[in-house]
C-alpha cells in the first residue's frame, strides 16, 4: 500500500503539471488536441469534442499536444487560436503554466500538512540510528557486526549527543579515518556492545556501508490560528525551495561527486514508499518536495523541457522572428530522446539497487 501511495503522489504531480499547460491554453481559447500522461504506446484514451485524453506506457512524465503541426487537423493554418499564431506572451504563459502549477500545488500541500497534521519537529535522543546496512557481506559495517536498527552512541571515544549535529559528527569521524579502526559503542535493544569498524577507502572517500538517520521520534504541534497556517506553509515552502536550489548548485559545481545522487522514478517511488510506511502523513511534505523539484527541473533551459521552449521564445523575441521549424524540431526531438534515455537508465540503475533485486541475484 505504501508503494501504491507513493506512485499515486508522483502521478498526481505529473497530472498537475500537464493540467497547468492545458488550462492555460484552454482559458486563452487556444486549441489543444492531446492531453497525455506518460509517453509511448497508448494504454487508454478518450476522445473529447476537441482533445484526446490518454494514458501511455512509459510513466516518465506527460505532454499536452497542439494541432499546429498536425497535417490531419481540420483547423486552418492561419487560425488565430493556434498556439503558434498567438503573441509571445500568450505562448510563454502556456509553456510556463506547468511549472507554476507545480509550485502552487506544492504550497497548498504544505498548507494541508500544517493545517491537518501540524508542524513537524523531531525529538532527538542520544546516538545515531542505523536503519540499513549494505547487503554486501564484505562491507566494513557487516564485517564489524553492525546490524540494522543499531544505535551508535559514541565513535572513537566521542559521544553522539541528542542533537541534529550527531550525524555530521559521526560522518566526519568516519571520513577522517580511512583504513583506521574506529571503536564504536552500540545500543542494540537493551544491550550495550563495543564494536570496531574499519572504514574502506572507496573512490577517495572513507565509507563503512550503512545508512544513517537521527535517533528519536517525529512530533507534531497543532496550529490553532487558521491564518498562521498559510504563513508557516510559506516559510516551509521558502526553506524547501532554497535547499533544492542549493542541491542543484552542488550538482552543477561538483557533478562528478554528486551525480550518483540523481534519482529516477523508481528511486523516488522507493523513497516515497519508505516515507508512507513510516509516517503516512509525511506524504504531504514528500509531495511538495517532489513538486518543487519537478518545477525547477522543467524550467531549466534544456531541450524537451519547458525551459527549452521558453529559450526558443526568448530567441524569437530578440530576432523578431522564430528560429526555423526544422531547427526547433531537431533540437526538441534530440532532447526528448536524451531525456527518455536518461529516464530509462535511471530506472534500470535504481531498480538494480533495490534490496529485493540484489537479494534475488545473490
Amino acid at each position: 500500500m505504501s508503494t501504491i501511495a507513493a506512485i499515486a503522489v508522483l502521478a498526481i504531480l505529473i497530472v498537475v503539471h500537464e493540467l497547468g499547460h492545458f488550462l492555460a491554453a484552454r482559458l486563452q481559447g487556444i486549441h489543444v488536441n492531446r492531453f497525455s500522461i506518460g509517453f509511448g504506446p497508448i494504454l487508454w484514451k478518450y476522445q473529447g469534442p476537441e482533445t484526446e485524453y490518454a494514458l501511455r506506457g512509459f510513466p516518465l512524465g506527460g505532454f499536452v499536444g497542439f494541432p499546429d503541426d498536425d497535417p490531419d487537423s481540420p483547423i486552418p493554418p492561419n487560425d488565430p487560436d493556434l498556439l503558434r499564431n498567438r503573441p509571445i506572451l500568450d505562448r510563454a504563459i502556456v509553456i510556463s503554466a506547468g511549472v507554476i502549477a507545480n509550485l502552487i500545488f506544492a504550497y497548498f500541500l504544505l498548507v494541508a500538512q500544517v493545517g491537518i497534521v501540524g508542524i513537524q519537529d523531531f525529538n532527538y535522543r542520544p546516538g545515531v540510528l542505523v536503519p540499513q546496512v549494505a547487503t554486501d557481506v564484505s562491507s566494513a559495517a557487516a564485517r564489524a557486526g553492525i546490524q540494522a536498527g543499531d544505535i551508535i552512541l559514541s565513535a572513537n571515544g566521542e559521544t553522539l549527543t541528542a542533537s541534529e549535529s550527531s550525524i555530521p559528527k559521526l560522518m566526519d569521524i568516519i571520513q577522517d579515518r580511512p583504513g583506521e579502526p574506529i571503536p564504536l559503542e552500540i545500543k542494540r535493544g537493551d544491550e550495550i556492545l563495543d564494536l570496531t569498524v574499519t572504514p574502506e577507502n572507496i573512490d577517495g572517500k572513507a565509507r563503512i556501508g550503512v545508512q544513517l538517520a537521527p535517533n528519536g521520534d517525529i512530533i507534531r504541534r497543532r496550529v490553532n490560528n487558521p491564518l498562521d497556517v498559510f504563513g508557516i506553509a510559506a516559510q516551509q515552502f521558502q526553506q524547501v525551495t532554497i535547499r533544492i536550489l542549493q542541491g542543484f548548485g552542488q550538482l552543477i559545481s561538483n557533478f562528478s561527486e554528486t551525480a550518483e545522487q540523481v534519482a529516477g522514478p523508481v528511486a523516488i517511488v522507493a523513497i516515497g514508499a519508505s516515507v508512507a510506511k513510516s509516517d503516512l502523513a509525511s506524504l504531504f511534505q514528500f509531495g511538495a518536495l517532489i513538486s518543487i523539484n519537478l518545477a525547477i527541473i522543467n524550467i531549466l533551459p534544456l531541450p524537451a523541457l519547458d525551459g527549452g521552449q521558453l529559450a526558443f521564445l526568448l530567441v524569437e523575441g530578440v530576432r523578431g522572428k522564430p528560429l526555423p521549424t526544422k531547427i526547433q524540431d531537431g533540437v526538441m526531438q534530440t532532447g526528448l530522446m536524451l531525456l527518455l534515455g536518461l529516464g530509462i537508465f535511471l530506472i534500470v540503475r535504481d531498480t538494480a539497487r533495490l534490496d529485493w533485486v540484489q537479494q534475488f541475484f545473490q
